[in-house]
């Protein structure tokens, strides 16, 4: 087995649980490289710290697989993908949950989500998509799905030298599954969906709007296919409106509100950002929910986005009722806690809003964090009530 021996010193953080060695950490290489193998790593000193994967073409040099001395074989993935399997049994999360989320449950490039008896899975670093018939024959052993889609059809694989791609990889199936989240009903697309089909890691922040939306007017900004927007309906709101610039999630917005029989729902098919700044808005929302896309992904541009979550939450105070409820969101892992709550005491200042600190919120207990990798807390909800 290929050995990598690392700078010194830099053993220390992987000992402690970071998933990743990245390329300027590495010091030499003993043995032949074969790109997507497993090797072992060592530290300066040349003691054992543990196997990963290895690609020398990503600046995630080595992505960690174990810190104990063990054969990585088939068996081993085996049993990881049964540990990550009994902490989502344990929650009974219901028919939509997220099983595998990569490096957070030590399968680094791994992730399988469930809609129904149908799996949506993406393989996103070389040595996981060298595994992929391995990974996917566990899957069917462990969970009898009725059918496997791959949506690795994502440009985070083009940092692996690997192309995007998506496509079924077992049994037949309508890529249009039917799905229950906290008694709503919804139409999950696994082929042309967002991420692998559906954003599953806001589903207990979706239930949470239940104590702020009765007998409220609300807005849900960016609503994708109208989750924020149909819990309100659920729990009481009197009018709903959600707010998409996408034709196709606005026509599923309106489909998903038909499956519930929700009828004091209006979709708006607009950019959200021109829509905000209607003069003719102000006072007329109790609760405005910001839930936008990463408006960064690289930590290089986080003063641009900065600038963008800053509007929208500037725009939505000044309009928002008073005694109303601000549930704003970020999923950029670079918009860190500190500088999310920075953004919002300079969007009250400049809205000229006072505002109460309610609640603070991250992402749903089936996309779990490692306490050694911060990148990995990527979403944050802060709950506010303007005054």
């Amino acid at each position: 087995m290929t050995i990598i021996k690392l700078n010194p010193k830099e053993e220390e953080n992987i000992l402690n649980g970071f998933p990743w060695v990245y390329n300027n950490e590495v010091n030499s290489f003993v043995g032949d490289i074969s790109n997507g193998s497993i090797v072992q790593v060592n530290s300066f000193e040349d003691e054992f710290v543990g196997y990963g994967f290895l690609n020398i073409h990503s600046k995630l040099m080595v992505r960690m697989l174990s810190l104990e001395k063990e054969e990585i074989n088939r068996d081993f993935f085996k049993k990881r993908i049964q540990m990550a399997l009994a902490h989502r049994k344990n929650m009974n999360l219901g028919n939509a949950c997220r099983l595998i989320f990569a490096e957070a449950d030590f399968l680094p490039g791994l992730i399988v989500d469930q809609y129904n008896d149908i799996l949506s899975v993406q393989f996103l670093c070389l040595g996981m998509d060298i595994l992929k018939k391995d990974i996917v024959e566990i899957l069917i052993e462990e969970l009898h799905p009725k059918g496997i889609y791959e949506r690795s059809d994502t440009p985070v694989r083009l940092k692996e030298g690997l192309e995007e791609k998506k496509g079924i990889l077992y049994g037949d199936f309508s890529f249009r599954v039917n799905v229950e989240e906290n008694g709503i009903h919804f139409i999950v697309d696994v082929e042309n969906g967002q991420k692998t089909g559906y954003f599953l890691d806001q589903k207990l922040n979706r239930d949470m709007v239940k104590y702020y939306v009765r007998d409220k007017v609300v807005l849900d900004c960016f609503s994708n296919v109208g989750g924020f927007a149909l819990h309100s309906c659920k729990y009481g709101a009197k009018h709903v409106d959600a707010c998409d610039i996408s034709k196709l999630a606005c026509e599923e917005i309106r489909l998903n509100a038909s499956l519930n029989q929700f009828s004091q729902l209006q979709v708006i098919c607009t950019d959200v950002f021109e829509y905000l700044r209607r003069p003719e808005l102000k006072d007329k929302y109790d609760v405005i929910i910001l839930d936008p896309p990463a408006f960064t992904k690289d930590k290089t541009t986080i003063k641009k986005a900065y600038r963008g979550y800053k509007e929208i939450n500037l725009q939505a105070l000044k309009i928002i009722r008073k005694g109303g409820y601000l549930l704003t969101f970020s999923c950029s892992q670079h918009m860190t806690p500190e500088l999310f709550m920075q953004m919002l005491k300079d969007s009250a200042k400049d809205a000229n809003r006072l505002i109460q600190f309610i609640d603070f919120r991250i992402q749903a207990p089936d996309h779990p964090a490692l306490l050694s990798a911060n990148e990995q807390l990527y979403l944050k909800c802060i709950v506010l009530r303007v005054l």
